[in-house]
């Protein structure tokens, strides 16, 4: 399991909209970037290598952008 005590959290700067509800995420990790959800910051949180997250939100872009 990933070492999370110096993970710095942050959402979105779109998630105003929706009270502030969404995913958080600590990308300043040197092998891991962390999500979790804001409303359960003591809750689960889901693990990627840093590949696989800018691989998600590469294709994540390209969904919004062809839409």
């Amino acid at each position: 399991m990933a070492d999370l005590t110096s993970a710095q959290w942050r959402k979105s700067t779109r998630s105003g909209s929706n009270g502030g509800d969404c995913v958080e995420v600590a990308d300043n990790l040197a092998d891991v970037v962390a999500v979790r959800d804001s409303k359960d910051q003591s809750g689960p949180v889901l693990t990627f290598s840093p590949y696989t997250w800018s691989a998600f939100v590469a294709g994540v872009k390209t969904a919004s952008i062809t839409r």
